[in-house]
C-alpha cells in the first residue's frame, strides 16, 4: 500500500508528527502543502492529511487542498489529524474544519498534540500563549501513544 502524508505546518511540529506517522507505515511519501504542487493523488492507495490548528482553524494551505480534492480523498483510505496546544483543538475542531464527507470517509481521525517553542513564535503568539494557554516556555505535548494508535488504524 503506497501512502502519501500531506501536512501543513507553521512552526514545524506538524512536520515532526507527520514524520512519526511515516516511520510507522511502509512505502510512505511526505509532502508539505506549502511547497506548491503536490504529488498525483491517484498514485496513492492511502492519503493522510494533517494541519496545525490556530484559534480553532486549520492552516490556509490545508483548507484549500481539502476543498479542491474532497472527491479524490473520499475515494482513498483516508486519515485526518490535527496538531495544536489547546483542548479546543479536540472539542469540535474536526467538524469545524473538515467536511462531513471527509469525516465520514476517514478511517482514522486524531488530535496528536503539538509543540510551543517561544523561539519560533511571534511576539503576538507568545502573548496569546502566555495569556490564554498559560505557557511561556518550551512545551512539548506531542502524544506518542495517540500517534501509535493513529498509525495502527491506518495500517489495518
Amino acid at each position: 500500500m503506497k501512502t502519501l502524508i500531506l501536512y501543513s505546518t507553521k512552526h514545524g511540529s506538524t512536520a515532526v508528527v507527520a514524520q512519526h506517522i511515516a516511520s510507522g507505515i511502509d512505502d510512505t511519501v511526505m509532502h508539505d502543502l506549502k511547497k506548491g504542487e503536490h504529488p498525483v493523488l491517484a498514485d496513492f492507495d492511502c492519503i493522510i492529511v494533517g494541519s496545525a490548528i490556530y484559534a480553532g482553524k486549520i492552516l490556509e494551505q490545508a483548507q484549500l487542498f481539502l476543498a479542491q480534492n474532497t472527491a479524490m480523498l473520499c475515494s482513498k483510505r483516508l486519515g485526518l489529524f490535527l496538531c495544536g496546544m489547546g483542548a479546543e483543538a479536540q472539542a469540535g475542531a474536526f467538524t469545524a474544519n473538515f467536511s462531513p464527507e471527509l469525516l465520514d470517509a476517514a478511517r482514522a481521525i486524531a488530535f496528536l498534540g503539538g509543540v510551543f517553542d517561544p523561539a519560533k513564535a511571534s511576539f503576538f503568539e507568545r502573548l496569546i500563549m502566555r495569556a490564554v494557554g498559560k505557557m511561556s516556555s518550551y512545551t512539548d505535548i506531542i502524544d506518542d501513544n495517540a500517534i501509535s494508535r493513529f498509525t495502527a488504524e491506518m495500517r489495518e
